[in-house]
């Protein structure tokens, strides 16, 4: 059984976080969520693990829906 880690696991979040925004810098909003969605693709299928990716999808998703109302 797959259990997604959520603790801190990167060595430099920062420094992630920078080069997720400085790749995204001058690209129009399409391009940017497109760059995003091909970065999701990557790490999915990366990571591999079905049961792992679904369980993440849901902890993404949740209290979006109530967020957007």
């Amino acid at each position: 059984m797959a259990k997604l880690r959520t603790d801190p696991n990167l060595t430099d979040p920062d420094g992630f976080y920078e080069a997720l925004i400085t790749a995204q810098e001058g690209l129009p909003a399409a391009a940017a969520d497109q760059l995003k969605a091909r970065l999701i693709l990557l790490l999915a299928n990366h990571i591999g693990d079905d049961e792992t990716l679904r369980e993440a999808v849901a902890l993404a998703r949740e209290g979006l829906e109530k967020k957007s109302r």
